[in-house]
């Protein structure tokens, strides 16, 4: 299929941005073997015989940056990445090397599911430049991992992490607590289990039931119960000082790492800095201007063929607007913000961001200020969500 022209659509100029120019990229790709239960990320299972017009679509928005970009960090988010094969990453990696520069600093990360870590995958990730891998884990639980979908066990991710070893300088681990029917022991056992394969990075998150997913629907025919809400903070409260103790200290609520292993990329997101990101369902963020490429693969597909933008929702932040956002994703670092470095990027400062909150969450010791710098306190980032949602109103 012959490349559309290069596109002039409006909605694509803050593409070429005129300020600071991005370091970060994230490439979303949409294919799984299946659905799991919880999951409402943008994805299509079952259907790799769309992998050829994907990585046609994808070269084609890529090809509409007008210049090349040297990186800092690129992310292969999903979907699962490592469910390309290795003549797929190939092509992927000519693609990424169209419009983007990688050095021996840029921080590569590829998700990946355990069982997809065979030889010849880990050679083509390695060859892609792949320095950082996150492991799709959930859970080391079999009965666990059985009332999560996961098509994986134990020993498919004691195999991945020893194949990761010989090539990732970085290897990250994600898990679900408060997973139906799971006890605090459990969790802890998981736990355990986990820290046994000495992973550098380890995020936790709380499962949660997405409306128009199978496990939403299923609680509210009564299939499924929600975990009670003081088990939820035991089970965080636990994982936090477990894996601190193991020296996993916590930097961002959910993500817990060794000296020198934080995810650079994330770091992008919660600092304010620009990023581009291409792919379905795939946002970035560029001169204050959020664009968010349609969420079905499908109309992704379809309209990059036509030559059309595949944007679906594009906004221009309002100054104090952005400055809100920024200042509730950054509360989610246990470092929290410093108000000169955030004035210096927002011209606002915290301490008027916050007049409306301040005084009321530092009284219920939520939140803490020493000196320019404010951060939440434990129990604060235990409701960082709400207080986000206060934040940016």
């Amino acid at each position: 299929m012959p490349r559309p022209a290069p596109h002039t659509d409006p909605t694509l100029q803050a593409w070429r941005p005129s300020g600071v120019w991005p370091r970060s990229v994230y490439l979303h790709i949409p294919f799984c073997r299946h659905r799991c239960g919880y999951c409402n990320f943008t994805l299509v299972a079952g259907r790799d015989y769309l992998v050829d017009r994907f990585l046609d679509a994808l070269e084609t928005e890529i090809s509409w940056l007008d210049q090349r970009y040297e990186l800092d960090s690129l992310f292969l988010g999903g979907g699962t990445p490592s469910h390309l094969s290795p003549s797929n990453l190939q092509r992927l990696n000519k693609i990424v090397s169209s419009r983007f520069d990688l050095t021996s600093a840029t921080e590569v990360t590829a998700e990946c599911n355990p069982n997809d870590m065979t030889s010849d995958q880990c050679h083509a990730l390695a060859e892609f430049g792949v320095n950082r891998i996150s492991l799709g884990v959930q859970s080391l639980n079999p009965a666990k991992l059985s009332r999560l979908e996961r098509d994986h066990v134990g020993d498919d991710v004691e195999r991945a992490v020893r194949l990761a070893r010989l090539f990732a300088r970085s290897i990250s681990v994600d898990l679900i607590f408060a997973a139906p029917d799971e006890s605090l022991n459990e969790w802890r056992q998981d736990l355990e289990a986990v820290l046994q394969l000495n992973p550098d990075h380890v995020s936790t998150y709380e499962l949660t039931y997405e409306k128009g997913t199978q496990f939403w629907n299923r609680r509210v025919v009564g299939d499924l119960a929600e975990s009670e809400e003081d088990l939820r903070a035991d089970m965080y409260e636990f994982a936090t000082q477990k894996l601190d103790s193991a020296g996993l200290a916590p930097y961002e609520v959910s993500s817990f790492a060794k000296p020198e292993h934080h995810c650079f990329h994330n770091e992008s997101y919660w600092t304010g800095r620009p990023y581009f990101a291409f792919g379905p369902g795939a946002s970035r963020y560029v001169d204050r201007v959020r664009q968010t490429n349609h969420q079905s693969t499908m109309q992704y597909l379809k309209r990059l063929e036509a030559g059309e933008s595949p944007v679906s929702l594009s906004e221009k932040l309002a100054p104090r607007d952005s400055a809100n956002e920024l200042l509730a994703i950054g509360l989610r670092r246990v470092a929290g913000v410093n108000e000169n470095a955030f004035e210096t990027l927002t011209e606002f400062r915290v301490s008027a961001l916050l007049a409306n909150h301040a005084e009321a969450w530092q009284l219920a010791g939520l939140l803490i200020q020493e000196g320019p710098n404010w951060r939440l306190s434990f129990r604060g980032r235990m409701l960082c969500d709400r207080l986000a949602a206060e934040i940016v109103g």
